[in-house]
């Protein structure tokens, strides 16, 4: 199958469209609240600006062919890997975790195979870049496609509790 878009490295002063497809994704999925969608446009911009240089974040923006314009992206944010077993148990894991995240395709260009090519596209990146365990999650929209590539639910759950208190907070209500 040839390549629906032209794919390219994102670089710093790409931050803005970055955190625009950040929100968007929020937006789209029901996790994001209207009155917080400028804080965290702005918190991703200042993110994306910081983790691009120095490599804990690495993105790819899919342009169209024909005008180049933006119309997807995709990354993964590096993470420390505390040894572990692998999902099978038979092995150690040892090396660099990267979390997929932003995967965004703009309305128009879905169901073109534009996500599965980022995803494809950072797999095998990934394998390149001494990745040794790949996560994501998953919107409901998104769980299908991930399932065909390989990717399977795990164990992994999140606390909500007060411990969520902790950290800097922006628009929180009381």
């Amino acid at each position: 199958m040839s390549s629906p878009v032209v794919l390219r490295l994102a670089a710093v002063s790409d931050a803005p469209l970055l955190a625009e497809h950040r929100v968007a994704m929020f937006r789209e999925m029901g996790a994001v609240q209207p009155h917080l969608e400028a804080s965290l446009r702005e918190a991703s911009v200042a993110y994306f600006v910081a983790a691009i240089p120095t490599g804990e974040y690495v993105g790819w923006i899919a342009l169209a062919p024909d005008s180049l314009t933006p119309v997807a992206g995709a990354g993964v944010q590096f993470r420390s890997l505390l040894p572990r077993p692998a999902l099978s148990g038979d092995r150690l894991l040892l090396g660099k975790e990267a979390q997929v995240l932003n995967v965004y395709t703009d309305v128009s260009w879905r169901r073109r195979g534009v996500a599965r090519y980022l995803v494809d596209t950072i797999i095998a990146w990934a394998g390149e870049a001494g990745v040794v365990r790949l996560v994501l999650s998953a919107s409901a929209a998104g769980r299908p496609m991930y399932e065909q590539m390989g990717f399977v639910a795990t164990r992994e759950m999140i606390y909500t509790g007060a411990l969520a208190d902790a950290g800097d907070w922006v628009g929180a209500t009381e």
